[in-house]
């Protein structure tokens, strides 16, 4: 072996690289870091995706489902349904109003708080949903990408069979003896 075979074998030799290994002393290996990185966004996709396993719901479930689902137009169809009542029949939305002012603090307060209780564990809950589903789609992104980059692969695949095929011509320089030889040799 030659001196530059003994100094490529030193620095190559026994599965060894000194020259990367020595740079990823001074800057980070970008595809080992690459790695790490995906490996670490799967990790928290998988611990998602089991934080917000879609589970069975039962009757009782979906009926409570329904019925969370009833306050909020039924306060709003009633505050509308008081705007019609005051002007179909002023005294008796008098009366009604007059009964209400009688009604003590601590009860306005009591009814305060269940109804933001009500509209905060219900904002809740649907922020869970909105964090579950928006797992499920994080997991499916792979697959997407995957099949995308398919279509796209399809989309210079196969010709057009109706469009004219073009044959490239270009002119040889006959002045060239070793060309020349060449053909004399080949035919």
């Amino acid at each position: 072996m030659g001196l530059i075979g003994q100094l490529l074998g030193v620095l190559f030799g026994s599965g060894r690289n000194v020259v990367t290994e020595t740079a990823e002393v001074f800057r980070v290996n970008a595809e080992a870091q690459a790695q790490r990185g995906a490996e670490a966004q799967a990790a928290a996709l998988a611990q998602m995706a089991g934080e917000f396993r879609i589970r069975r719901r039962g009757w009782f479930d979906r009926l409570m489902d329904a019925l969370n689902r009833v306050p909020r137009p039924a306060m709003a169809l009633g505050t509308l349904g008081m705007f019609v009542a005051a002007m179909v029949d002023p005294v008796w939305f008098a009366a009604r109003m007059a009964g209400i002012a009688l009604v003590p603090e601590p009860l306005w307060w009591l009814l305060a708080a269940i109804v933001s209780f009500y509209f905060g564990a219900r904002h809740q809950a649907k922020g869970q949903d909105f964090q579950r589903d928006l797992a499920v789609t994080m997991a499916a992104v792979p697959q997407v990408v995957q099949t995308v980059k398919d279509v796209e692969a399809l989309r210079n695949a196969t010709p057009d069979a109706d469009a004219p095929v073009e044959t490239a011509t270009f002119e040889v320089p006959s002045d060239n003896p070793a060309l020349a030889d060449w053909r004399l040799t080949a035919s």
